[in-house]
């Protein structure tokens, strides 16, 4: 293989590589994101479900 074909190849693998840690770093955000929703749902089901009557009635005074 001449050098210039090497270097191709060589170029052509850091790119690919590259590539494939950004995708995976987007994916990882992604997850994190996931995960951070999930657990404020769980907070939010979690306080009702130790307070199940909080904002159930609301006093008026006229």
């Amino acid at each position: 293989m001449d050098i210039p074909a090497l270097s191709m190849a060589l170029a052509q693998n850091r790119l690919l590589n590259d590539v494939g840690v950004a995708v995976l770093s987007k994916s990882l955000d992604n997850m994190e994101n996931a995960g951070e929703m999930i657990t404020e749902g769980l907070d939010a089901v979690s306080e009702l479900s130790v307070n199940p009557n909080i904002g159930a009635n609301i006093d008026l005074r006229i």
